[in-house]
């Protein structure tokens, strides 16, 4: 199998202007726990609710007026949707990522592969139990 036939495909993106709060509503709304974050037409990071409950919170930023920008997660990882699922989710399981933005062949984003995606469509058991260990751990 290959990323496009199990990715989620309904993605938010936000801009690294924008404040942690307009991020934490997004991921409210989407329920989802990371969105890529841009700026112009690239990606630049990605912003997960631990970067806000972990950089933000504890650093008594103010979510309204603060961006996404000062406690995203800078540089990102990637991979293509025409991409075999065995060689990303051993990407996934070297990085320990849970999560990975899918681009097509022209480089833009398609889609996000979860860990969750990985495990729903049951292509190999042995890979998403070596991924969710590496993660883990």
């Amino acid at each position: 199998m290959i990323v496009r036939e199990v990715m989620s495909k309904d993605v938010k993106v936000i801009n690294k202007g924008k404040s942690i709060k307009e991020a934490a509503t997004m991921m409210k709304d989407a329920d989802c726990g990371s969105i890529p974050v841009e700026s112009g037409d690239r990606l630049v990071g990605m912003i997960t609710d631990r970067d806000i409950a972990i950089r933000a919170v504890t650093l008594g930023m103010n979510s309204m007026t603060e961006s996404v920008e000062g406690i995203m997660t800078e540089g990102i990882k990637y991979c293509f949707d025409y991409q075999k699922l065995d060689e990303v989710g051993e990407m996934m399981s070297h990085n320990r990522l849970r999560r990975l933005p899918v681009l097509n062949s022209d480089k833009r984003l398609v889609g996000i592969l979860s860990l969750g995606d990985l495990a729903r469509y049951n292509y190999d058991e042995s890979l998403v139990f070596s991924t969710m260990s590496s993660i883990c751990q």
